[in-house]
């Protein structure tokens, strides 16, 4: 089994190699979009080299979730409703929702892939094997 540490490294190199960002930039707090200037393209990528990298396999939508926007009961001036809340958290295990709860807008979604949310998402995808 991997240590944290160890699958944090080939997170790491994986991004790298992805987004084509230099290592000291992919930090366990890094986000995707923001920090590391991912598109919505890359994620496909990532995707694909996660699974690669680490012999996992990841269900469209579950690790960038879909589509959940697009329910009117979840969103409500521009920001997710408590059930729109609790929706993301359980389809986001790994994610920390703490800062975003408190001001749940839509648009700021994306703060929420980190590169710490990878890290859990595969060490969990791995102990499950």
């Amino acid at each position: 089994m991997a240590t944290q540490e160890e699958i944090f490294k080939k997170v790491q190199s994986t991004l790298v190699d992805a987004l084509g960002v230099d290592e000291e930039q992919v930090e366990p707090g890094s986000t995707l979009q923001g920090d590391l200037e991912a598109e919505s393209i890359d994620f496909l990528d990532i995707v694909f080299r996660l699974e690669r990298n680490f012999g996992i396999t990841i269900p469209r939508g579950e690790l960038f979730p879909e589509n959940l926007t697009s329910d009117a009961s979840m969103i409500a001036d521009g920001k997710l409703t408590v059930k729109g809340i609790e929706e993301l958290k359980s389809r986001m295990p790994y994610a920390d929702m703490t800062e975003f709860a408190k001001n749940p807008v839509v648009d700021n979604i994306g703060d929420l892939y980190t590169v710490d949310m990878l890290v859990k998402y595969v060490a969990d995808k791995l102990a499950s094997k």
